[in-house]
Parts: C-alpha cells; sequence; structure tokens
C-alpha cells in the first residue's frame, strides 16, 4: 500500500469511499507499519508474495532491535577512545579531568568520554616568543621592550626566546598558561639582567653576555615553577636608544668615537717619540760617560807626569827648567809656519820648504821625495852647534 494511496490508514476491510468522506489517517495502521519494516530491517527478510499479512510486533521483537541499536551505539563509543600519538609528542590521558597516565608514540586506546579524555603535548616542537616586536622588528611593542638599564638610561630592546616542552605533564598541570607564563618570565629576566649593566655595554659591547645571563635567569625560574619547559636560546634583535633621543645619543657616540681616535693618534705619538728620545738619552749618557773617563784619565795622566817632573827638577832644577823650556817652544813653534834662527852665527843656513811640510802634515799623505827634508831638519841642530851653545850661554846670562 503506497503513502499516496488515499486509503492509506482506513484498514483493509472497508470498501472505498468518496473523496468527501476521507478523514485522518489511522494511529494503529501507522504504528502497525513501522514495526513491520522495523522487523525486516533486523531480520533481513523481504516478504514475499504469498506471505501472511504482517502482525502486530511482539515484545521479544522491539527488545532484540533496541537491544542491537544499543550495541552499535556502545560499539561507536567505545571505539572513540582510540587515539594516535605521533613521533615526539607525548600523550596525557585525563580521568574526570585527573592525571591518569602519560602514552608514548603509536595506537593507543583510553576510555571514550565523558570518562577520560587526553591531549597531545609536541616535545619536539621549537616554540619562540618574540619580546619587545611581533613578527618583524620594526613592529614595536613598547610596553615591552623600554627598558632601565643601570645608568638610569632607556634601551628598546626587542629580542626572540626559544624553547621546547621537556616534561609534558608539567607543562598542563603546573601552570595554566604555559605559553603566557614564558613570555612574562621572559621580560621578567631580561629587565632584571638589563638593570644590572650600562647603556653603552647594552648598545656596543656585552650583548651576548645580556643574552646568556638572562637565559641562564629564565631557565631558573622555569625550573622553580616547574613549568616543564627547557630554554634554548635567547637572541637580541634589536638594541638602540629611543626614537626622541636618538639624534642626541647619535651625537654622543661621534664624540666618544672622535675621543677614541684622538687617544688613538696620541699613543701613537707616543710610541714614536717616546723609543727616540730614549735613545737619544742613553747615547747622551753614553758620550757623558766616555767624556768622564777620558777626563779622568787626562788628569791623572797629568798628575803622574807632574810627579815625574817634580821628582826630575828635585834632582837636577837647572837641567828640569831648561828641558821644561824647551819642550815648550817646540809645542809652541811646531805649529807656527814662522822661522826664528840666530843670525849671529856663523853655519851654514839650510832653507826648509815649511809650506809642502806644513800642506803634507794637514794631508797626512806625505811622498816620497818630499820625506828627505825632515831627516835634514833633524840633523840641522847637530850641524850647527854653535847656535845651540850661544842659545844656551844667552839663557844662563839672562838669569
Amino acid at each position: 500500500m503506497s503513502l499516496n494511496d488515499p486509503n492509506w490508514g482506513r484498514g483493509g476491510s472497508r470498501g472505498p469511499q468518496g473523496p468527501g468522506n476521507q478523514g485522518p489517517p489511522d494511529l494503529d495502521e501507522l504504528w502497525r507499519n513501522f514495526n513491520r519494516r522495523l522487523g525486516e530491517l533486523f531480520r533481513r527478510r523481504p516478504r514475499g508474495a504469498g506471505d501472511e499479512p504482517p502482525r502486530p510486533p511482539s515484545a521479544r521483537g522491539i527488545g532484540g532491535g533496541a537491544s542491537a541499536l544499543i550495541g552499535l551505539v556502545l560499539a561507536v563509543w567505545l571505539a572513540s577512545g582510540f587515539y594516535i600519538v605521533v613521533e615526539g609528542q607525548r600523550g596525557i590521558v585525563l580521568t574526570f579531568g585527573r592525571f591518569a597516565k602519560e602514552t608514548t608514540a603509536g595506537l593507543n586506546w583510553r576510555m571514550p568520554w565523558p570518562i577520560q579524555s587526553h591531549e597531545i603535548v609536541n616535545l619536539s616542537q621549537v616554540r619562540t616568543l618574540e619580546v619587545g616586536y611581533r613578527n618583524n622588528v620594526r613592529t614595536k611593542v613598547l610596553k615591552e621592550s623600554l627598558m632601565l638599564t643601570d645608568d638610569e638610561n632607556i634601551v628598546d630592546l626587542q629580542f626572540a626566546v626559544q624553547y621546547v616542552v621537556k616534561d609534558a605533564q608539567a607543562y598542563i598541570f603546573n601552570v595554566r598558561r604555559p605559553d603566557e607564563s614564558a613570555m612574562q618570565i621572559a621580560e621578567t629576566a631580561m629587565r632584571e639582567v638589563i638593570g644590572k649593566n650600562r647603556m653603552d655595554a647594552i648598545l656596543y659591547e656585552t650583548q651576548v653576555d645580556v643574552a646568556n645571563k638572562a637565559r641562564d635567569l629564565m631557565q631558573a625560574i622555569h625550573d622553580r615553577y616547574n613549568t616543564g619547559i627547557q630554554i634554548s636560546t635567547v637572541t637580541i634583535q634589536n638594541a638602540q636608544p629611543p626614537e626622541q633621543v636618538q639624534a642626541a645619543f647619535d651625537d654622543a657616540v661621534k664624540a666618544g668615537q672622535d675621543r677614541e681616535r684622538q687617544k688613538n693618534e696620541g699613543q701613537a705619538y707616543a710610541n714614536d717619540v717616546i723609543p727616540r728620545a730614549r735613545g737619544a738619552a742613553s747615547r747622551l749618557q753614553q758620550e757623558a760617560e766616555g767624556y768622564k773617563q777620558r777626563v779622568i784619565a787626562n788628569a791623572e795622566g797629568e798628575a803622574s807626569r807632574f810627579r815625574q817632573v817634580l821628582s826630575e827638577y828635585a834632582k837636577a832644577p837647572q837641567v828640569t827648567r831648561e828641558r821644561m823650556y824647551i819642550d815648550t817652544m817646540r809645542e809652541i813653534l811646531s805649529a807656527n809656519n814662522k822661522i826664528m834662527m840666530d843670525y849671529r852665527g856663523n853655519g851654514n843656513l839650510l832653507m826648509l820648504p815649511l809650506d809642502k811640510l806644513m800642506q803634507q802634515a794637514a794631508t797626512g799623505t806625505p811622498s816620497g821625495p818630499q820625506a828627505a827634508p825632515p831627516a835634514n831638519e833633524a840633523q840641522a841642530p847637530d850641524a850647527n852647534p854653535r847656535s845651540r851653545e850661544s842659545l844656551r850661554n844667552r839663557d844662563r846670562a839672562d838669569r
């Protein structure tokens, strides 16, 4: 019987009725058709043409269908407890919201919801925190980046923190919002380290040292709160003065560079002048020491010679005086180009080429023919003994 049949739901014993006698469908007939179709669904036996007309379902049939439906729902519910944990992750099973166990990679099963639930934590993922900026150092977050230094200056600092989860249970249960807590810990640790350093050191000298100290302090705080987080690296992306004082700070930096340049130039000049001055001082000292030794030696020689002359003078005063006179006159006249002679003598007069002799003495290169006159000169006093004797008699007469 089709649902579009106008006699559907009116009973099979009733005859056809006109259109004016149509009423509401028979509820008993609807219930019988529903039970019949439900029974055919579970029995999976199609009705033939000669089958008996449907009978009202029994209580046993209704109970069997409900059991099958409940079993299907139960199977689907139990199957919802399977879950997969990928390599590098950990699964945390919760029983009514409380930690039950931790599972490793692979196919795992837990009691379905609402009895148990699970959360997946990625232990191999490197997470990054951006403090003082977002996505780009030009996109600054001033409330995070402006920090106070030890010399009471303000520095605009942006840095990044990379970390991994080392304890999944602690990461989920010990901190309510672990990523937000990691951000606050990173900012707090960096502010503490910046507050212990001077601005010049932060900008130009110790950025790596500052980053390492901040990393160690962050890790100490995480360990104290047992957040299950391991800090990998801390990298300072940018450090500069605030934009409002950037021009003045650039002038100060330029002045510092000029100071260093002049200092280096002065040091280079000192390194050049001081060794030369020390060398000159050492040379003068050596020359003075040599002059001292020479003067002392000459004085000692003069004193020794004077003592010898004094000893000879005590023995023969007259002879010593004559000898001293002759030696003195020889020293004086040896540097004179004039000839002094006794014109009263009758001896032979020898002419000496004094100009040539003095020229040879000045050049120090006497020639062969010019070497003979000194020999004659040496013989000249002996050739005129009367002249020398007259000089001696004259000297005695004067005294």
